[in-house]
């Protein structure tokens, strides 16, 4: 019966998702389906909305989801107000985890676009820029600490991807990063798109391959048209990984959750 009610409750927050409802209220929905804490975190400049799924387990790596860039324009002219994601795809990747797994959410993101110190530059040109990069990774120390964990595993999304090669090196315990649609390298990504150059942000390709000590696993949609394949593939090469694995039928932002099921089962 329990089982039946959990399973009506994901539903509903999944009617939620793909229903007009605003991106708050299914990220309440979603939250409350699952059972998991959401709480906001200080990092070094910035408040941080964090949801935990609850899981303790201290022997296992900490999972840390980072969101991608959500929708910093209206248009290709306009700034949005809010960035927040309308899809977020790592918040309904990680109702798939049943490992230790936070989702840290980027700076200004999820109701904070108001709050100071946040501008506009910090969800458009600087949207990578040290400080957020820094105040990302001072929220992440934070509940590495406070679970009590050792190891941590960054999972990424589009920029989320950018964000987790930038704090890969200056996490302690960091032991992989896996990105899916990766944008990891913004320069031949704005180049690409004929975009204006993200001048306050850093650009994970130009900063060196990460230790060997971290596993790489970057993820290319076969049908990615935002971040395609042969881009992540440059980079990631930079970057020092391997290869990059190109996933058939999925699309930039559609259909990892599959993928995202196996890569999980893999890790237990």
């Amino acid at each position: 019966m329990l089982r039946r009610v959990l399973g009506m409750w994901k539903l509903a927050a999944l009617v939620l998702l793909a229903g007009c409802s605003t991106p708050l209220q299914r990220l309440d929905a979603l939250v409350e389906a699952n059972g998991w804490n959401r709480t906001v975190v200080t990092g070094a400049d910035f408040r941080h909305v964090v949801l935990d799924n609850g899981i303790l387990d201290t022997a296992r790596p900490l999972h840390v989801y980072i969101e991608g860039d959500g929708r910093p324009y209206l248009d290709r002219w306009t700034v949005a107000p809010d960035p927040t994601p309308q899809r977020p795809v790592m918040l309904q990747l990680m109702t798939l985890d049943a490992a230790p797994a936070v989702y840290v959410g980027r700076p200004c993101y999820f109701g904070l676009a108001r709050n100071p110190p946040c501008t506009e530059f910090d969800w458009t040109l600087g949207r990578f820029s040290e400080t957020v990069v820094k105040s990302m990774a001072d929220a992440i120390e934070q509940l590495r600490r406070e679970r009590g964990h050792r190891l941590v595993e960054l999972y990424g999304h589009s920029g989320g991807g950018t964000l987790a090669a930038l704090l890969a090196a200056r996490l302690p315990g960091v032991t992989r990063v896996v990105t899916l649609g990766g944008n990891l390298d913004p320069d031949a990504w704005v180049r690409h798109h004929g975009y204006t150059l993200l001048s306050g942000s850093l650009n994970p390709a130009r900063r060196g391959r990460l230790p060997d000590s971290i596993e790489q696993l970057h993820l290319a949609g076969a049908r990615d048209e935002s971040v395609p394949p042969w881009m992540i593939a440059q980079a990631a090469a930079q970057l020092g990984a391997v290869a990059v694995e190109v996933v058939p039928g999925v699309a930039h932002s559609c259909c990892w959750s599959a993928r995202w099921s196996l890569l999980l089962s893999e890790t237990r």
